[in-house]
């Protein structure tokens, strides 16, 4: 298989949900890494490659959100939230930094594998959608799709994961306008957990990047009640 020994950094400072995690991810043929800190976390990060983490909300030293933003700076890895808390402000927040999934305690560890695995292969698996066979890409954008880059303008673009997904769907089909829905679809692992203010927030964020390197532009336009779309050069 694919995942088969690929390497899953657990973050959980509880040691039996943390042992009950590790056992059912060794079960199923990959190779935990348990940390109880985000310290730890983080250092493991820098000393190895991880396919994906598990990654409590509450921990001793940090806050989970806290330590997504920092790996968020130097990882494109996978991350799946754990937490006790499943109401709609902490799973905006999860989403919004970037993560693939949010799984809420109590939880089926079988679940939880089978949650990883589903993150693992559409992490993997290149973007195949109609837009790829869309028209040219505007020649101010340089979308490398091996290496999951964009650039814009001749600067490469420093993206989470939702937001590449997000920018490379609009640059497939440019003048083509995205419904909200066809984006959630596109960018995220489990559509149905975003929201329409979430895809919102990520296109914010992806104009005032985009605004960084071309400060008198605003390639990304918005229609009013139909989504967004990519300005055609």
């Amino acid at each position: 298989m694919a995942n088969s020994r690929a390497t899953v950094l657990v973050v959980e400072d509880e040691t039996a949900i943390a042992e009950t995690i590790v056992y059912a991810l060794k079960t199923e043929g990959f190779e935990p890494l348990w940390k109880t800190t985000g310290r730890e976390a983080l250092a493991a990060l820098e000393a190895q490659p991880v396919a994906l983490v598990v990654l409590d909300v509450g921990l001793p030293d940090a806050n989970g959100f806290d330590v997504c933003r920092e790996l968020r700076k130097r990882h494109a890895v996978p991350v799946i939230f754990l937490t006790a808390r499943s109401g709609e402000v902490d799973r905006i927040v999860g989403l919004e930094l970037g993560a693939d999934d949010y799984v809420a305690k109590p939880f089926s560890p079988r679940e939880l594998t089978a949650r990883v695995r589903a993150v693992l292969r559409r992490s993997q698996a290149p973007a195949a959608t109609e837009t790829t066979k869309a028209p040219a890409k505007p020649t101010e954008w340089v979308h490398d799709e091996a290496r999951c880059r964009i650039s814009y303008r001749g600067t490469a673009l420093d993206l989470t994961r939702n937001e590449y997904r997000l920018l490379g769907t609009l640059l497939g089909a440019p003048g083509r306008v995205f419904s909200r829905d066809q984006l959630m679809t596109a960018a995220w692992d489990d559509p149905g957990a975003a929201l329409d203010r979430t895809v919102d927030a990520h296109i914010k964020t992806l104009r005032a990047k985009l605004r960084e390197v071309a400060p008198d532009t605003e390639p990304i336009e918005t229609h009013r009640g139909l989504g967004y779309s990519l300005k055609e050069s």
